[in-house]
Formats: structure tokens, C-alpha cells, sequence
């Protein structure tokens, strides 16, 4: 293989509150006007648990607590290698949420609405698969 810029190290928070989870509508590529969950890339000597909770707050403005990994996935977008270790975080005192930093939007969104949003490649899958939300079954006639 030819060298050239190895993967990004990124992090995103999964926070579920009330039955609603918190989502940001990216203003920068990757996923430029869509939906999907806070996060970022991991600076240089910072931990995973403290990049995730920074990037929670300068995208929405929320205090968090990073609980643990939920999972990863890996994203190749415009000539880039993501790697995305995805997190459970909790907001203590959950207030509403401010857009920020990188996000064109924010807002706490029913579990039940989440699919109703043009979200991000995979993240439905991803967080079906993780239990977040529930799986959609087909009825066959």
C-alpha cells in the first residue's frame, strides 16, 4: 500500500434522556445538512472519555458523563478514513440544547421521530443494532 494520511481517531456521544435522543444537523463535511449524533475528532493527547464530553459541549452546549464504548464504525468520506468509537454519555440536568462549534442545529429528539430526519450513513443501522432504537419489522402479506 502507498503512505498518505492514516485514519482520523473521531468519537461521537450516544445520549438518551426521556425517551429522546440529542441530535446535531452538521454544518461541515463529512454530512454537511444532516443529522446525526455530537462528536468529533480526538485532539492530540487527549483522552477518548474527555474528547467525547468536549465535543458534547461545543456542540450542544451539554454537560456530560462519559458512561462507556456503545460501539465503533468506520466511515470513508471525500478521500478520509474515519474511525468512530461511539459512546454512552448521560446529561445530568438536561437543558435545551444550543447549536454550536459545528453543528447548523441541535434538539432533543423523540426516540419514536429520530427516523423521521435525513440522517447520516449508518447511524440508523448503528444505533439499531445497539439498541438505542427499535428495530423496524416488515409485515409480509
Amino acid at each position: 500500500m502507498t503512505g498518505g494520511p492514516g485514519p482520523e481517531l473521531c468519537v461521537g456521544a450516544v445520549v438518551v434522556d426521556a425517551d429522546r435522543l440529542l441530535l446535531v444537523r452538521r454544518k461541515h463535511a463529512p454530512g454537511a445538512g444532516l443529522w446525526s449524533i455530537p462528536g468529533g475528532r480526538v485532539d492530540q493527547g487527549e483522552t477518548l472519555a474527555a474528547a467525547v464530553v468536549r465535543e458534547l459541549f461545543e456542540e450542544t452546549g451539554q454537560d456530560g458523563l462519559c458512561e462507556g464504548l456503545m460501539g465503533w464504525t468506520e466511515r470513508f468520506d471525500e478521500g478520509r478514513h474515519l474511525v468512530i468509537l461511539d459512546f454512552s454519555v448521560t446529561v445530568p440536568g438536561a437543558t435545551v440544547p444550543l447549536a454550536g462549534d459545528d453543528a447548523a442545529d441541535a434538539a432533543w429528539v423523540p426516540l419514536s421521530e429520530v427516523r423521521e430526519l435525513v440522517l447520516v450513513d449508518g447511524l440508523d443501522d448503528f444505533l439499531t443494532t445497539h439498541g438505542v432504537l427499535a428495530e423496524v419489522r416488515t409485515l409480509r402479506l
